[in-house]
C-alpha cells in the first residue's frame, strides 16, 4: 500500500493524518520487546522490580512506544523518505494501555529534490495522556 501523503498530495499543513491505533500493551509483548531490543531491565518485565523502583509496577519500554510512532510514520510517508525522526518521552505506558498515534502535517515545501514535509506526531493512551511526542522530516520523491 502506498503511503498516505503520496496517495493524497493535496494534504496541506495543519491537516490531521489518519491515526494508527494499537491493541492494548501486554506483558508478553514487553518480554518479546526486551528480547528483540536487548533491554532486559526488569522494570519492564518483573512486577516486583517495578514496585521496588517506585514505578507502581511494570512499565513499557519507551522505545516500544517510539516504535509505534515510527510504524505510523511509515503509513504516512515511505520509509525511504524519512530524513529525521525525533521524540520526547512524556509519560509512562503500562500494560493494558491502548496507544493511538496521531499525526499532523506541520509543513510542506516543494524543492528541486521533491516535497519536503514536516510531521508532528504524538502517541496517546485511551485517556488522552500523551506518552510520546515528536517530529519527522521526510522528502517525498518527485513524481
Amino acid at each position: 500500500m502506498e503511503a498516505y501523503l503520496i496517495q493524497n498530495p493535496a494534504v496541506q499543513a495543519g491537516e490531521e493524518l489518519p491515526p494508527l491505533t494499537k491493541p492494548a500493551v501486554t506483558k508478553t509483548q514487553l518480554v518479546k520487546f526486551a528480547g528483540a531490543s536487548g533491554d532486559f531491565n526488569p522494570i519492564h518485565t518483573v512486577e516486583e522490580a517495578g514496585q521496588e523502583a517506585g514505578l507502581g509496577g511494570v512499565i513499557a519500554h519507551g522505545m516500544l512506544i517510539m516504535g509505534f510512532a515510527g510504524e505510523a510514520l511509515t503509513t504516512w510517508v515511505p520509509r525511504s523518505a524519512i530524513r529525521k525522526f525525533s521524540v520526547r518521552f512524556s509519560a509512562i505506558t503500562r500494560p493494558g494501555d491502548e496507544i493511538q498515534v496521531r499525526g499532523e502535517l506541520a509543513g510542506r515545501e516543494e524543492t528541486e529534490e521533491g516535497t519536503l514535509v514536516t510531521i508532528k506526531v504524538q502517541a496517546v493512551d485511551q485517556k488522552g495522556e500523551i506518552k510520546v511526542k515528536g517530529t519527522c522530516e521526510a522528502l517525498l520523491p518527485l513524481k
